[in-house]
């Protein structure tokens, strides 16, 4: 392993100190590292890693020096229209170093959602034309990989990336955490809202750990898993496949289970829910300010105020509770309701437990028995 401390020197003394990007597992030493370490105005954690594109390359414009981003590859897809109509030499040649975290690499045992990213995280570098390497796990010849890619940004004033894999940085704690002061736990307001839930009701439940606490309360239930669509990659997209859904079968409630940094990361959605005007739909965004699933990197989901967007992009009724009181009367409200969309932002406390499950069936199975149960 290399520390992420190596890293960040080695770039800091080529003058390369502006980051920006959207947390990774697989980065999460070196994303503590780096907002730890940053000075004020060279670190952003960005909506999405496309935007996190534009912001080195707004860097790069103002300053003339070089900006990093990273991303796990996951995020890729969202870089290529930036990446190909900004950043490429053909266009306006704009210099950046990406870092980018390879979950799913061939070989390696990931879930599945990872799986066809994995294998296609180095072929969709080439199809862009952007040059890379492996970052070693040696500090010696990490050191010379690093050297040839500064040289690129700084030199050949093109994009360069450094891939991650597994266990590559040593163990580094972020030190400057903030807990926020909520009482309920993620977990907890999942369960109450699951419990709220009619029996024809369905649920759309975004990537990450709400997915795997939904799944988990079913489970403990003794309930089967066919109301819920377990959207276990697609980060930000689980209130479209929501409304899709709801427009399709207006007769039938739909819970979309949301997180802050997910509908921060595609927040256009919310006014293209908005507007269709699902009377039939209730967007629910647990809000801990934090990417929970990918080491507690902070999101700006507190420092916004989320049901004022909801509200003036045009939901029917929006809500926010703090309190496990105020959310089982919100849900029984919302029971009642025959208007919508319904926009519910529930405050609650970062973290997760620690011997949290995963789902144990496979996602082809997961959307065989939900659309069994959309028919009947």
């Amino acid at each position: 392993m290399i520390s992420a401390e190596f890293l960040y020197n080695t770039l800091q003394a080529q003058d390369i100190t502006f980051y920006a990007g959207v947390p990774d597992s697989l980065l999460k030493n070196l994303c503590a590292y780096i907002t730890d370490h940053a000075e004020p105005g060279q670190h952003v954690i960005a909506a999405n890693e496309g935007g996190a594109v534009a912001l080195a390359a707004g860097y790069h414009l103002a300053t003339g020096k070089v900006g990093v981003v990273y991303m796990q590859n996951s995020g890729e897809g969202n870089t290529i229209n930036p990446l190909a109509s900004l950043t490429d030499k053909e266009v306006y040649r704009i210099p950046m170093l990406l870092l980018i975290g390879w979950r799913g690499k061939p070989g390696v045992h990931d879930e599945p959602q990872h799986v066809k990213q994995g294998k296609i995280t180095t072929g969709l570098l080439n199809v862009m034309g952007v040059n890379y390497d492996v970052l070693a796990q040696e500090e010696e010849k990490a050191a010379a990989q690093i050297a040839k890619a500064i040289e690129a940004v700084t030199m050949q004033r093109e994009v360069y990336a450094l891939v991650i894999e597994k266990d590559t940085f040593e163990p580094y704690v972020l030190q400057t955490t903030s807990n926020n002061a909520f009482a309920m736990t993620r977990e907890e307001a999942i369960q109450t809202v699951a419990a709220a839930m009619g029996e024809r009701d369905c649920a759309v439940s975004t990537t990450g750990m709400i997915s795997r606490e939904l799944y988990e309360y079913r489970t403990a239930q003794g309930q089967g898993h066919e109301r819920d669509f377990l959207t276990v990659g697609s980060m930000g997209h689980a209130s479209q496949i929501a409304l899709g859904i709801a427009m399709q079968q207006p007769d039938r409630r739909v819970w979309c289970f949301d997180g802050d940094g997910a509908s921060i990361m595609h927040m256009g959605n919310m006014a293209i829910l908005a507007v269709q005007h699902p009377r039939n739909m209730v967007h629910v965004v647990f809000n801990n300010g934090a990417h929970d699933s990918v080491g507690g990197q902070p999101t700006v989901g507190l420092q916004i105020n989320l049901t004022a967007i909801a509200q003036a992009m045009g939901y029917a009724a929006v809500r926010r509770v703090v309190t496990a009181e105020e959310l089982q009367a919100a849900c029984q409200e919302l029971a009642d309701r025959t208007d919508g969309p319904v926009f519910l932002e529930v405050c609650v406390r970062k973290g997760n437990r620690k011997d949290l499950g995963r789902p144990k069936t496979t996602p082809i199975r997961n959307k065989k028995r939900f659309m069994e149960f959309l028919q009947q």
